[in-house]
């Protein structure tokens, strides 16, 4: 005799628990703020130091008799330079608890990079071309540049300090070369102390 069975439905998968759901809705917020979020420990303070020692280094470097010199002079600027931005900004982050290496950060980094880098082999392009005169106006139109594209990722201001930067950058190159120490005072120096004031002043240091 056949034996008669109760229909039953097929079984489902159950349902993820109630944690996992939440954690992973939180992770997905949590990553979609972060790209969505912009690189704010750009240090104010720390560009207003880096203007102030431009301004000194364009000073020194007017009173130097030969280009060497004058070279020497802004190259040590520029590791000065470096190493202010580099601590400045960690402690800024470190304040804040923000990595800099968060997904902004390393957008900022990337872009900013290569124009540094073309910028560090054109020096001994145009050095060795006996183009000297040209290196103001390229140092700062490639700077610039590197900070319009990682600006982007920053705060606000950031981005049209490059475009400042630029506007300097090409004067520079179409000016007489005996006025290339007073463009780097203007840009190097001038720009990077009103623009790290207003950065101080309006997004925390």
């Amino acid at each position: 005799m056949a034996v008669v069975r109760p229909f039953q439905k097929p079984t489902e998968d159950e349902p993820p628990a109630l944690h996992d759901r939440a954690m992973d809705n939180l992770r997905f917020i949590r990553e979609a703020m972060e790209r969505a979020s912009s690189f704010t420990a750009v240090p104010g303070w720390g560009q207003v130091a880096i203007g102030v020692t431009a301004l000194f280094a364009a000073l020194v470097a007017s009173q130097q008799k030969t280009f060497a010199d004058w070279l020497a002079v802004w190259l040590a600027e520029a590791a000065v330079s470096a190493a202010i931005a580099g601590w400045t900004m960690y402690r800024k982050a470190h304040a804040s608890d923000t990595s800099l290496l968060s997904r902004p950060g390393r957008k900022l980094i990337i872009n900013l990079s290569p124009p540094m880098v073309v910028g560090a082999l054109l020096t001994v392009v145009f050095y060795r071309a006996g183009l000297t005169g040209q290196l103001p106006g390229l140092w700062l139109l490639l700077y610039g540049t590197g900070v319009v594209t990682g600006g982007a990722f920053s705060v606000r201001p950031v981005p049209f300090m490059g475009l400042c930067f630029m506007l300097v950058g090409a004067g520079a190159l179409f000016c007489p070369a005996a006025w290339g120490n007073a463009f780097m005072a203007a840009g190097f120096g001038l720009l990077h102390v009103i623009f790290g004031l207003h950065i101080a002043r309006n997004y925390g240091g």
